[in-house]
């Protein structure tokens, strides 16, 4: 941007974007909710961002980045063990999900219609190529598990994407309130990884 006022005013929409798909999700937001948390006009949001779907699109973006900015030196590193990835790992995606809730839901938007964008592609590439995928090829071809590898990454996806699919409807059920939703993720990041540890041992 040209000038710190120009950017001030693109972080003041996107901090208000962050924070009101929080709260109310991507559907039940509109531009003059985010207008009026950011305290500007709407006008100035679709000169920025062009739409609300575009808005959205790049504060995704931004978490994929910030996630993979935070897992991508975990699972690279070759002195850890594999429970001690997943451990890590599973910590940063539920915190990161829990700041952005629709994110689960983008990112299954963004599988079924096949459309992924190129920083997610590129996310994923790089994950195929990681110290950790060759670790849990390793378990297959040393005999210490019985299935394949991919099967411990859909469980420990579908561990952490499952309860933020079903968070609206259970919120809006009274099932539960938002900070309880918090509490039981917060537990769930202690027992996933014992769960895995769990399948590998016992595979």
């Amino acid at each position: 941007m040209s000038s710190v006022t120009e950017v001030s005013t693109e972080e003041k929409i996107k901090d208000a974007a962050r924070k009101i798909f929080t709260k109310k999700g991507f559907l039940a937001t509109t531009i003059r909710d985010i207008a009026t948390e950011a305290d500007i006009n709407i006008a100035s949001i679709n000169y920025y961002f062009r739409s609300k779907e575009k808005l959205f699109e790049f504060i995704m973006d931004e978490t994929i980045d910030k996630l993979f900015n935070k897992i991508e030196p975990v699972l690279n590193n070759e002195t850890m063990a594999i429970d001690e990835k997943i451990e890590l790992c599973v910590g940063y995606y539920i915190d990161n999900v829990l700041e952005n809730p629709d994110f689960v839901f983008f990112t299954v938007s963004e599988v079924m219609s096949g459309s992924l964008n190129l920083s997610m592609v590129n996310k994923m590439k790089s994950l195929e190529k990681s110290h950790f995928a060759r670790q849990l090829k390793d378990l297959h071809t040393d005999g210490k598990i019985s299935f394949h590898p991919v099967n411990l990454l859909w469980n420990i996806t579908g561990m952490i994407f499952f309860p933020f699919l079903t968070r609206p409807r259970m919120l809006e059920s009274g099932y539960f309130t938002s900070d309880e939703f918090v509490a039981l993720m917060q537990e769930r990041k202690k027992l996933i990884p014992v769960w895995m540890r769990q399948i590998i041992n016992g595979g």
